[in-house]
């Protein structure tokens, strides 16, 4: 098993992947993305990841961008949050109330769901044909407070109402100045589910993309043991296909939340 901070992959400034999308007029939501990678040279480390197809890639997106979005970010007292407590999860997570009258995250969001992060996704990963979720079910705005948590699990792999195979995530976080003590690590588990393979520090400007199936279990099962007032903030992004491999392609469930994760760790 490995523990601690991966080193990530730097950012890289590519002319080519400096990808700006405008969706029209002033007065209509404007849509406005660099990304600070070529996906062509992140492939290879995407695919043959281990224990499952994933990249880390720090510095994806301009500070200045994810210091407007983390100015923006609603606080936990904030109404529109869903809440969750109970043995699997304690967490928050964004209701489109929460998301509809803040500006800054509603852009961010919508230049996520552009075709200049499509076909960067696509050169990345190898997918074709990528599919944002206009609805950010299950995505958009995460918080974690302290002693908050998140089992190990594989995600739900059908969007029952665009009737799309769930292909991808994309986690971007914006957290400044967090320490290795406060916990927090992404675990990437193997799917023998002894345990975590990989464990990544939610540092800010730190963006993990990995393959969403039924073996890509994850989590950060460990209770946060930041200080009172600080939390753990993320933007979740899902991405979807019509039509998956054959090896890949099972019933159409929710979340997994095994039980032999929680005896493996």
């Amino acid at each position: 098993m490995l523990s601690g901070d991966p080193a990530g992959i730097k950012r890289t400034a590519v002319a080519r992947s400096a990808l700006r999308y405008d969706s029209g007029p002033k007065g209509i939501v404007k849509a406005a993305l660099r990304l600070n990678a070529d996906p062509q040279t992140l492939r290879d480390t995407f695919l043959s990841a281990d224990p499952f197809p994933h990249v880390v890639v720090d510095g994806l997106f301009p500070d200045e961008t994810l210091d407007r979005l983390l100015d923006a970010f609603p606080e936990p007292g904030a109404e529109g949050w869903r809440r969750f407590d109970n043995g699997r999860e304690k967490k928050l997570a964004s209701l489109p109330p929460l998301l509809s009258g803040n500006e800054e995250v509603c852009d961010f969001l919508y230049a996520a769901s552009a075709p200049p992060m499509l076909e960067f996704l696509e050169a990345l990963t190898g997918i074709g044909g990528l599919i944002p979720d206009p609805y950010f079910g299950g995505g958009g705005l995460h918080q974690i407070v302290r002693g908050g948590f998140l089992e190990v699990h594989a995600d739900f792999n059908w969007h029952p109402k665009l009737r799309l195979d769930r292909r991808l995530n994309v986690l971007v976080y914006l957290n400044k100045e967090w320490r290795e003590e406060y916990g927090g690590h992404l675990e990437l588990w193997d799917r023998e589910l002894r345990g975590p393979v990989r464990s990544i520090l939610p540092v800010f400007n730190r963006t993990v993309v990995f393959a969403t199936t039924d073996s890509s279990y994850h989590g950060h099962p460990k209770p946060l043991s930041c200080p009172v007032g600080t939390t753990r903030k993320s933007v979740s992004l899902y991405y979807y296909s019509n039509g998956r491999p054959e090896w890949e392609r099972s019933r159409p469930h929710d979340t997994l939340f095994p039980a032999s994760a929680e005896e493996g760790r």
